[in-house]
């Protein structure tokens, strides 16, 4: 599958119709695995790097269906693609901006993506629409059975699966879910359920992961360790915890409608106003609308809207993705005029 097929087709990961996708964007499943008797990553040569990403590349496809994977090399790949893969969550922003030979396997439907000579030797990544973290966990299982029937994994008996980062030791598992939770901001309770899940030892990120900031009030909510712990203890831990944020998110929906109606409806409509109109629009501003109007299309307050189009927004909209769309590298205020008449189109405005 050529590179510019994947980045301006919809990700259907992101395409409504899972569980609980009123609330649940996706779900990822990553496993972190090094390959026995080789250093870890920051400890290579670039002639080792080198060496190790070419031995990765035919283990992952010898492992999997080639027709079905394919493989891109970061080293050479230019800026905005690399931008774009990153959007889509396809690639890690360490890895689009790390040095020396790497690379990502894509899969069907890009809901796979394996990563090649990122923090780790290997990155397994599995996604799924809503929220379905045993169907992802399973699927990500059966990648890595595939593989280490083609690679020794570096394996301690004691702690388990060894990585670069102290985090990731023992079951290598990172289960993560994307939420959409603009009630819980509205009413200003956002805070309250953060504390209580950074208690219980998990960890609130933005959109991108670690280090980002939350927009469009899309939140990533992980588990932070592994050690000690199997896979099925992280997945039910995490999913008890989602299940009870979905509910405090829709009683804050049901809140804003019974009791702020008015102001409800203004901000909805208003947004959907300044989306169909607007010339000029940033990146930040058209996230903060777009879930505006998505809580809208949940609460009936806008009709006859879809919600892939406007899930797919979310995506289409970033700055890698307009300048792929317009096929030129475009400064901030020509991506912003972009941006506006690419929304204006999607949305069936003049």
């Amino acid at each position: 599958m050529r590179l510019d097929k994947i980045i301006l087709s919809p990700s259907p990961w992101l395409q409504p119709g899972g569980p609980s996708d009123d609330i649940v964007l996706s779900t990822r499943v990553r496993l972190a695995r090094n390959i026995a008797g080789r250093p870890f990553l920051n400890r290579l040569k670039p002639d080792e790097q080198e060496d190790l990403e070419a031995y990765l590349k035919h283990a992952v496809l010898a492992a999997l269906k080639p027709d079905r994977y394919t493989w891109f090399e970061l080293e050479d790949m230019p800026q905005i693609d690399r931008q774009c893969l990153v959007e889509r969550h396809l690639i890690s922003r360490e890895l689009a901006a790390g040095e020396g030979q790497r690379g990502v396997a894509v899969g069907p439907k890009q809901r796979i993506a394996i990563m090649a000579n990122e923090e780790d030797h290997l990155r397994i990544q599995v996604y799924s629409p809503g929220l379905q973290l045993q169907d992802a966990w399973q699927e990500a299982d059966a990648i890595d059975d595939r593989l280490e029937s083609k690679v020794t994994y570096t394996f301690s008996p004691k702690l388990g699966y060894l990585t670069a980062c102290p985090t990731n030791i023992g079951t290598g598992l990172r289960a993560s879910v994307m939420l959409h939770l603009p009630a819980l901001v509205l009413t200003r309770q956002i805070e309250k359920v953060f504390n209580a899940v950074a208690r219980l030892r998990l960890a609130v990120r933005g959109l991108y992961g670690e280090g980002t900031q939350a927009t469009g009030d899309i939140y990533q909510i992980s588990n932070q360790a592994s050690l000690g712990r199997t896979e099925q203890d992280v997945l039910k831990t995490l999913g008890s915890v989602i299940s009870q944020i979905i509910a405090y998110e829709k009683e804050a929906r049901d809140a804003l409608a019974a009791e702020s109606p008015t102001p409800l409806d203004d901000r909805v409509l208003r947004s959907w106003a300044i989306l169909t109109h607007a010339r000029i629009i940033s990146s930040e501003e058209t996230l903060a609308l777009l879930s505006a109007v998505r809580l809208g299309i949940h609460l009936r307050r806008l009709k006859d809207v879809d919600m892939a189009t406007i899930n797919e927004l979310f995506l289409m909209t970033r700055r890698g993705h307009i300048q792929k769309i317009r096929g030129a590298e475009l400064g901030e205020s020509e991506r912003d005029v972009a941006r506006a008449d690419y929304i204006r189109k999607r949305l069936g405005a003049n």
